[in-house]
């Protein structure tokens, strides 16, 4: 393989393009900074196929990443492989409005041949072509200039290895007959909705003992203001208020801004400043939150009773069994969220376990299970599932 020197310029990175936009697929890799930007601060994207390599720094003077973005959200005849890829598409998706696609995830892969759910990579490489990497840079300053040559060593090694694992992953995949498994996993990593970031539902990922609808909608208000402050001064959301604060204020909010300033959690003058005054704007812009944007409780785990919680403890139980015999992580088969939706409320299709492959693999025993045809048996040391004559079988 090829490896280019550090493209720094529009010129070598259009050139660099053309010598891979005929690939089958692409390795990609990104180096950011966000520990005081709302949003991620690009520093160095990585690109590899089989034969070419190279780390490309977008932070150089005029560089036009336009021929490589449009690469990876318009090309749809290269396939763009990423490791753990979710900030590596955030990233992408901010820049252009668009995800990468088709897209692969060697840790979802790996998911379906039997290792961790969220393998490192690291780890993968060591398992996949037996290297130990050097991890001494992982946590380097990505955003100072000029990178060394370590640095750069460091980054571009993190797809010329994929590059070498992808392909005999996805051999494995095709032998086992497991690459149609993963198809909606990608779908689901590629779908913009994920990176769509919408300050009138900043509230929901707030969590807050209540479901009073004026303390949710002072939540909604509030937590929509932090996000566009956040957005415009490109701080992290909690530079501006932590969560903690935003959730206190939606309870008992102050009547007057005067009270900000006995508010644990923000400084004393802001009971006089700008910033202040408009989080009071968002507190009286508050209305009570509808009753058809009211959490679900059953989002938060059914209502399953004390013989539910048993069946639900049993059906991952259950799973368990299952994917060990299978030899794949089991959140790949279901989730504790679907079990419990089955104990709780039995046989339902709108259940992702009950459909397609899943259903194949697991569910229809976990359906046995939940309508007493399956239960468990001890072999040769090993917990393993049972047929129940349902003809015999007594109640003790």
């Amino acid at each position: 393989m090829q490896i280019h020197p550090l493209i720094e310029t529009s010129a070598a990175l259009a050139e660099f393009v053309d010598l891979i936009k005929g690939s089958d697929f692409i390795a990609v890799d990104t180096e950011f900074m966000r520990e005081n930007t709302f949003w991620p601060e690009l520093c160095l994207i990585q690109v590899a196929d089989s034969d070419h390599a190279a780390a490309i720094d977008p932070m150089a003077p005029g560089m036009d990443l336009q021929p490589l973005l449009d690469l990876m959200v318009d090309n749809e005849d290269i396939l763009k492989v990423f490791h753990a890829g979710g900030q590596d598409v955030e990233i992408i998706f901010n820049l252009t409005g668009k995800t990468p696609h088709p897209i692969f995830d060697t840790q979802i892969g790996q998911m379906a041949l039997g290792q961790a759910e969220q393998v490192g990579y690291s780890n993968l490489v060591e398992a996949w072509i037996g290297l130990q990497l050097d991890k001494g840079a992982r946590f380097t300053d990505w955003s100072r200039r000029p990178l060394d040559k370590r640095q750069i060593d460091y980054a571009i090694g993190d797809v010329t290895h994929l590059a070498k694992i992808f392909p005999m992953m996805l051999k494995k995949l095709v032998k086992t007959g497991r690459g149609h498994w993963l198809d909606e996993e990608m779908e689901k990593l590629a779908d913009p909705a994920n990176y769509t970031l919408d300050p009138e539902k900043a509230w929901q990922r707030i969590k807050v003992p209540t479901r009073k609808p004026e303390v949710l909608g002072r939540l909604k208000s509030l937590a929509a203001w932090r996000e566009r402050e956040a957005r415009n001064k490109n701080l992290p959301r909690g530079r501006i208020v932590k969560d903690e604060t935003l959730a206190d204020l939606a309870a008992h909010p102050p009547k007057a801004q005067e009270g900000l300033g006995s508010v644990r959690g923000l400084s004393a003058t802001w009971k006089s400043n700008d910033i202040g005054g408009r989080l009071m704007d968002a507190i009286a812009a508050a209305k009570p939150l509808a009753k058809e944007d009211m959490p679900d409780r059953a989002a938060r785990g059914p209502g399953l009773g004390k013989e539910g919680a048993l069946v639900a403890d049993l059906l991952k139980l259950l799973l368990k069994i299952r994917a060990r015999e299978l030899n794949v992580a089991a959140r790949l088969i279901a989730r504790s969220d679907d079990l419990e939706a089955l104990a709780a409320n039995g046989r339902s299709e709108d259940i992702p376990m009950m459909q397609g492959w899943r259903y194949d693999v697991f569910g229809h025993a976990a359906l046995d299970l939940v309508e007493g045809r399956m239960g468990f048996a001890v072999k040769n040391g090993k917990l393993v599932m049972s047929e129940i004559d349902t003809a015999t079988a007594s109640e003790v």
